[in-house]
């Protein structure tokens, strides 16, 4: 029986019964066949041409026998073409051409299948199985998963075509299976074809294993190449006597370390020996066998421990920071006492530019031991600190580790820098790593991601630096001993620009020791009008620019043995216009303007507050970019103020008929902290009552809705910031009076310092009667 079905020609693919495949179609006739017979839900004809190239077949240009399918699914793509799903159904051969004017169609006959006997039959199957079994197994060309579904087919018609759709031949033996009409002539093809590539398997196995083995014997030559040479150079004919693997083994029984790195780092070497020299695994082991001979495992500095001269040698060095060199003296003195004392941690936190981390280059110094640092700042990946494990590409030790192989010794003074500047993202939290590395509990077995070992740092005398504590985590705060340091006098910079700093730019510009010579009016004036900081960085800047200006005029007037004596007057010439003004206390008593006290990260800084009033309906207007803390401070005073109407003589009422405007001069700078609540109140309390407030007076301190003085913190920057500010008399907070005795004596002298509890004493402290303002 003949039937009509549009007809698809296929380019390199044979399409077999009960075969699954995906076609990508661009052919407009084969496009229009699919979608015929998808419409009309008939199956279509699919048959492969004889020449893959030709791109429109007629009818002499195809096989005749092909397979009847089903178009399961259609997709058409951006570029135009379709992508279909076709199952293959029956065999069978072309009759003759049907005329159609948008694809071929053709009158096909199914084939019938002609089955043997069943005895017969029984044993193909069975012989088709086996050799397709080991095909699969042989070659590795065909998946498991393939012979497990091939094993699960009952139907032998079925199995042949399956079989015969996976084997890897070309499209014309696979068309002449398809040919074959009886099943029993198909699958006798069939295992012809599967014995012949099996013993294409055999061969090519055999001709692999001879190649191996030729590669082996290759390698072979080269080492025994290799040995002679070595031999060679041991009775003197080579080089030198040692080869590199020697040498290497030397070196670890000469370095001392524990038992367990020792036992590793043989493993590793025993493991380089037998890689090739070229392969890239090598240059891994090589790297981690390099890491840990570079360690310092036992190997310590044997400075002599004497406090008297540690004393000088810090006194010599650095001119104050009485408190850090007493706890550096006060650890020596007991180190001097005991066999092993675990290293402290402690930690220097100070505004920039007061000499933190060159204080730790003289504690080395003063020990007789190493000093390393290693900055943290912006460092925000854990694995810097504890380093990569070894199964990434690059992996190496971390920044601990690594300062450790730099410094060679067990025992540095180890400078951690910027220890508040750490970030955190997606790779971890550095500051969570660093919780093992400064635990003196933990630390004597730190264990470095790509080292894998433990590594004792419990020697070390680890002191970290910050600009301030906000930046430190507290689990990390917890395990330092803090230690403030507060900015420079006035007085204090004047004797550190003439003892180091001055000589020492003297040297960087090519000067001699007494080629320039600032007078202390001269070096008041530099430290006065061209620096406002609580450190000395920018006051070596200025006096390195002094030096260049007199290096140019000696050159332009040709008198280079000329020596400059430098006066008070005589500044201006060299820095120019004075950068800043001296004093910044106010020069007359104001109403409605207070002078406060705040602490930043650069050291203590005075606040002017001042309030205005308006006429209008009590709104409270607050500006100068301050922060939560100290607009929470606004509110109380102005709550405060409002609940002392009645004794400050005020009308109740007096908030509802003016506006109230608090600002902060230098909006620009972000301002915030639990220490201007008094002064805020005085200043309202000030522009309500018009009474004029002390111009030489500055205060500090939180306020309470009751009007009790809560303490602050950072005392000793902040009565160092009056003392710059010409201020004279400071107000603080009673509970803050047991701090004073931190401050520095020549600090404390130049002020007078008043305790105050209550608001009422600040008031009566600060305020003037009425036309008293000078």
């Amino acid at each position: 029986m003949t039937k009509i079905y549009p007809l698809m020609p296929l380019r390199d693919i044979v399409i077999f019964p009960h075969m699954v495949a995906p076609l990508v179609v661009g052919r407009e006739k084969s496009i229009r066949a699919l979608e015929d017979a998808m419409e009309k839900k008939t199956e279509i004809f699919l048959v492969t041409q004889l020449e893959p190239t030709c791109e429109d077949p007629n009818e002499g240009e195809i096989y005749q026998c092909g397979t009847l399918s089903t178009v399961m699914q259609l997709l058409r793509l951006p570029d135009g073409t379709i992508k279909a799903l076709v199952e293959g159904q029956r065999r069978a051969r072309i009759v003759s051409r049907v005329p159609h004017e948008e694809f071929m169609q053709v009158e096909v006959e199914e084939c019938t299948e002609v089955l043997p006997g069943q005895d017969e039959l029984i044993a193909y199957e069975r012989e088709l199985r086996k050799a397709f079994q080991q095909f699969a197994h042989l070659g590795k060309k065909i998946g498991e998963e393939v012979v497990v579904s091939c094993s699960s087919i009952e139907d032998p018609v079925k199995l042949a075509n399956v079989i015969c759709s996976h084997l890897p031949l070309s499209s014309k033996e696979k068309q002449e299976v398809l040919e074959v009409e009886t099943l029993g002539g198909r699958i006798e093809l069939l295992l012809e074809i599967l014995f012949r590539e099996l013993q294409l398997a055999e061969v090519e196995r055999k001709i692999n294993i001879k190649v191996k083995q030729k590669l082996s014997r290759a390698q072979r030559d080269y080492y025994l190449g290799e040995k002679i040479r070595e031999m060679q150079k041991e009775i003197g004919q080579g080089e030198d006597g040692v080869d590199e693997m020697t040498e290497l083994e030397n070196i670890i029984k000469a370095k001392k370390m524990p038992a367990y790195a020792r036992a590793r780092v043989q493993k590793e070497l025993k493991k380089l020996r037998g890689m090739p020299a070229m392969s890239a695994e090598t240059t891994v082991v090589r790297s981690y066998i390099d890491t840990i001979l570079g360690l310092p495992w036992k190997k310590r500095s044997k400075g002599q421990l004497n406090v008297l001269k540690a004393e000088g040698i810090l006194n010599k060095d650095h001119y104050g920071l009485e408190k850090p060199k007493e706890r550096i003296l006060e650890f020596l003195a007991v180190q001097s006492q005991v066999a092993k004392l675990k290293g402290p941690i402690l930690c220097f936190v100070g505004p920039p530019g007061v000499g933190k981390t060159s204080i730790c280059q003289s504690i080395a110094k003063s020990m007789g031991r190493e000093f390393a640092r290693l900055s943290l700042g912006g460092l925000r990946d854990e694995a810097e600190i504890r380093g990569h494990r070894r199964t990434y590409v690059g992996a190496m030790a971390g920044k601990v580790l690594r300062a450790m192989q730099k410094v060679g010794v067990a025992n540095p003074v180890f400078c951690l820098d910027e220890i508040d500047k750490m970030s955190t993202d997606f790779r971890g939290d550095p500051a969570a790593a660093l919780l093992e590395v400064l635990d003196p509990e933990q630390n004597s077995s730190f264990n470095d991601h790509y080292l894998d070992l433990d590594y004792d740092l419990s020697q070390v005398f680890f002191i970290t630096t910050a600009n301030s504590l906000e930046g430190i985590p507290i689990p990390l705060q917890d395990r330092m001993e803090i230690i403030q340091l507060s900015g420079y006098t006035e007085e204090d910079k004047q004797v550190i620009a003439e003892k180091y700093l001055l000589p020492k730019q003297l040297k960087a510009n090519g000067f001699q020791k007494d080629d320039i010579f600032l007078s202390p009016g001269a070096m008041l004036t530099v430290v006065r009008h061209y620096t406002r900081e609580a450190g000395v960085r920018g006051l070596e800047r200025v006096l390195a620019s002094l030096c260049r200006k007199v290096a140019r005029d000696r050159l332009q007037k040709g008198k280079k043995s000329k020596k400059y004596r430098i006066g008070e007057k005589s500044v201006p010439t060299y820095l120019g216009t004075p950068k800043y003004r001296y004093g910044l206390a106010e020069e007359r008593d104001e109403v409605g303007l207070a002078t406060g006290l705040a602490w930043t990260q650069v050291g203590g800084v005075l606040l002017q507050i001042e309030v205005i009033l308006m006429p209008g309906k009590g709104k409270l207007t607050l500006t100068g970019q301050l922060g939560d803390v100290m607009q929470e401070s606004a509110q109380a005073a102005y709550s405060y103020i409002r609940s002392r109407a009645k004794e400050l003589k005020l009308e109740p009422d007096f908030y509802e008929k003016v506006d109230i405007h608090v600002h902060v001069p230098e909006g620009a700078i972000p301002k915030d902290g639990p220490s201007a609540g008094i002064t805020i109140a005085t200043t309202l309390a000030s522009a309500l009552t018009g009474r004029p407030i002390r111009h030489e007076l500055a205060m500090t301190g939180e306020i309470t809705l009751r009007g009790r003085v809560l303490p602050i913190g950072g005392l000793t920057e902040k009565l160092l910031a009056a003392k710059r500010g010409n201020i004279t008399k400071v107000l603080l907070p009673e509970e803050n009076g047991r701090d004073l005795k931190d401050v520095p004596a020549k600090i404390k002298n130049a002020l007078d310092i008043k305790l105050v509890s209550h608001m009422d004493q600040v008031l009566e402290q600060a305020l003037l009667s009425k036309g008293k303002n000078k």
